[in-house]
């Protein structure tokens, strides 16, 4: 694949308030996951600022053991616009934290009091060869990005109780 990022898009009947709240919630973020990766939130503060870092629980059959967690830092805080994060791990389980190069990003553009287009991109254009070597990129199918957006708009719909 020459393409080192993939999107969706999905336009949302929820005010661009209410979506970037839920997408700044990490406690939303398993409900919102597509790939079912993606456990319990280790850190629950809402996203307030770049270079937050918020942990979350994760599984995946190929990790070792399953378990795994996965650090996330806000590298993009633009409310209600847009918000996004690298993610990283403490590989010595000594606290510091390396990112491998990806990055999940959603922008949001208000359509209206009531209407929001949301489009969800993973790149992982940054990602060095060393770890090309033995992840491929992107771990997953397109569909799981769409399937993030389809649960967030059910999340963020003015009747769900996901705040």
């Amino acid at each position: 694949m020459d393409q080192e990022n993939v999107s969706a898009t999905l336009t949302v009947v929820v005010p661009a308030e209410r979506v970037f709240a839920v997408l700044a919630n990490p406690t939303t973020h398993p409900a919102i996951d597509g790939t079912g990766w993606v456990q319990e939130p280790v850190d629950r503060a809402t996203l307030t600022e770049v270079g937050q870092i918020f942990r979350m629980d994760m599984y995946h059959p190929d990790a070792q053991d399953g378990d795994y967690q996965v650090a996330n830092k806000v590298h993009v805080l633009d409310p209600p616009r847009a918000i996004g994060w690298l993610t990283g791990y403490a590989p010595k389980g000594d606290g510091h934290l390396e990112f491998g190069g990806w990055f999940w990003r959603y922008d949001l553009v208000p359509f209206g009091p009531s209407e929001t287009e949301v489009t969800l991109t993973y790149d992982w254009s940054a990602v060095p060869q060393s770890i090309r070597e033995y992840i491929w990129f992107p771990p997953f199918g397109p569909e799981h990005l769409t399937n993030s957006l389809h649960h967030l708009a059910d999340l963020a719909a003015p009747t769900s109780q996901g705040l």
